[in-house]
């Protein structure tokens, strides 16, 4: 299976996670301009399980978590 097709489904998904359970609160600092600093925690709990799950070196190098968090989270907006 390719892994770079597994990243972005795992970054996907964990950002996804983000939103379901956070989507009013996303709406509002979306609106705010104050998404990265609202959901700072929830970006860097998210991120660990990334690097912990695809490794270090495919999540530095590959930008699918940073994609993800532009397309899902920030509702395609260029934020991160």
């Amino acid at each position: 299976s390719d892994p770079g097709a597994k990243a972005r489904r795992l970054a996907r998904a964990l950002v996804s996670d983000i939103v379901t359970y956070h989507p009013e609160r996303r709406d509002k600092a979306l609106a705010d301009g104050t998404l990265k600093r609202e959901f700072m925690d929830e970006i860097k709990k998210s991120w660990e399980e990334y690097v912990e799950q695809v490794g270090q070196d495919m999540a530095r190098s590959q930008p699918h978590f940073r994609d993800a968090l532009n397309d899902i989270l920030a509702k395609g907006q260029q934020v991160f």
